[in-house]
């Protein structure tokens, strides 16, 4: 039997996986719940226009506006919970929105989120619940650049591994290989690691760096590197971006993960340049140019704490961090 699934949160990330995975599944295995885009969605579906795929692809899941509703119109348990909402806090977490969908021993829930420590609320509240919780890095440039029309380019890698990665039940780990399965069956690219937390922590290099940095200057990553550049001088603003995710590699190295170094960062930092002008546009950046709050905790405030246990100084993403957060503030205060 074909295995159902919820994407809890179904902006473009999700709007691509649902297309994905109804190349290996029923579309109406599929329910997603959607928030701003529910109306164009539940008309019309979610239309992919991607660099690699092709353009125009069209999917229908089923679309709800809650979990609750989700639960009431298809009360048959859910295989996976794919969140693939932003990582901020809410009045009810994420974690405990998505639990009526939750069946103990037969769901799992997926993480396709940015940042670091992020898992913990989920590990915690499932605790005892036989919960497998599925970490993962996603490379999936997306854009929604209309409600439900989604815009995708450049590259598809999904990295999945279990949190924690070790002392899980085996159960856990066979529903990290099932989950790989079935996107290799949909035709995507997945990698499975017994340990995905140095996948994490080598995305960080460029999430906890371009995303507040963008978003606080509101230059693209190329626009930046490309302002600090000055006839017969360093380029400053290239090295402050080194800088910080020097920073960054130190958390990952004090976390155990030496292979998080300057080999990677070289290898980050020439994703950007083989891009040239204008660059990229990070999602926090385009959060701050439409007013958004910011996922400022998950991607650089979880770092900076880690740093603080560890004893490990970060000054220049501290500084980072404790701007992008007033930033981020900023959107709620009344106009």
């Amino acid at each position: 039997m074909a295995p159902r699934i919820l994407i809890f949160g179904t902006g473009s990330l999700g709007g691509v996986y649902a297309w994905v995975l109804s190349r290996a599944i029923p579309e109406s295995n599929i329910t997603a719940v959607c928030r701003s885009n529910y109306e164009a969605a539940s008309q019309r579906g979610f239309t992919i226009n991607s660099t690699l795929w092709g353009q125009g692809l069209c999917v229908r899941p089923q679309v709800v506006r809650s979990v609750s509703e989700a639960v009431a119109q298809y009360p048959l348990s859910f295989d996976y919970i794919i969140v693939t909402a932003k990582a901020i806090p809410t009045t009810l977490s994420t974690a405990e929105l998505i639990r009526p969908a939750i069946t103990p021993g037969r769901t799992a829930v997926v993480l396709v989120q940015n940042g670091i420590g992020i898992e913990e609320e989920y590990a915690r509240l499932y605790a005892g619940d036989d919960v497998p919780i599925l970490s993962t890095v996603a490379y999936l440039p997306t854009t929604q650049t209309a409600p439900a029309v989604i815009s995708h380019r450049e590259v598809e890698h999904l990295h999945v591994g279990t949190y924690p990665a070790s002392g899980v039940p085996d159960m856990h780990k066979r529903a990290a290989k099932a989950f790989v399965d079935l996107l290799t069956a949909a035709g995507a690219t997945a990698t499975l690691h017994d340990d995905v937390q140095a996948q994490r922590w080598a995305k960080l290099l460029v999430n906890g760096s371009w995303n507040p940095i963008c978003a606080l200057t509101r230059l693209r990553d190329g626009q930046f590197v490309d302002s600090g550049k000055k006839n017969g001088e360093e380029n400053e603003a290239f090295g402050f971006v080194r800088n910080i995710m020097r920073e960054i590699a130190s958390i990952a190295q004090a976390c155990g993960h030496e292979n998080v170094d300057d080999k990677m960062i070289d290898f980050q930092l020439s994703r950007m340049t083989a891009r040239g002008l204008p660059g990229l546009q990070p999602s926090m950046m385009a959060d701050a140019l439409d007013g958004k709050s910011l996922e400022v905790d998950a991607i650089v405030g979880n770092a900076v704490r880690i740093a603080r246990d560890r004893n490990v100084p970060v000054p220049l993403l501290g500084a980072v961090y404790v701007l992008a957060q007033g930033l981020s503030a900023s959107f709620s205060l009344p106009r």
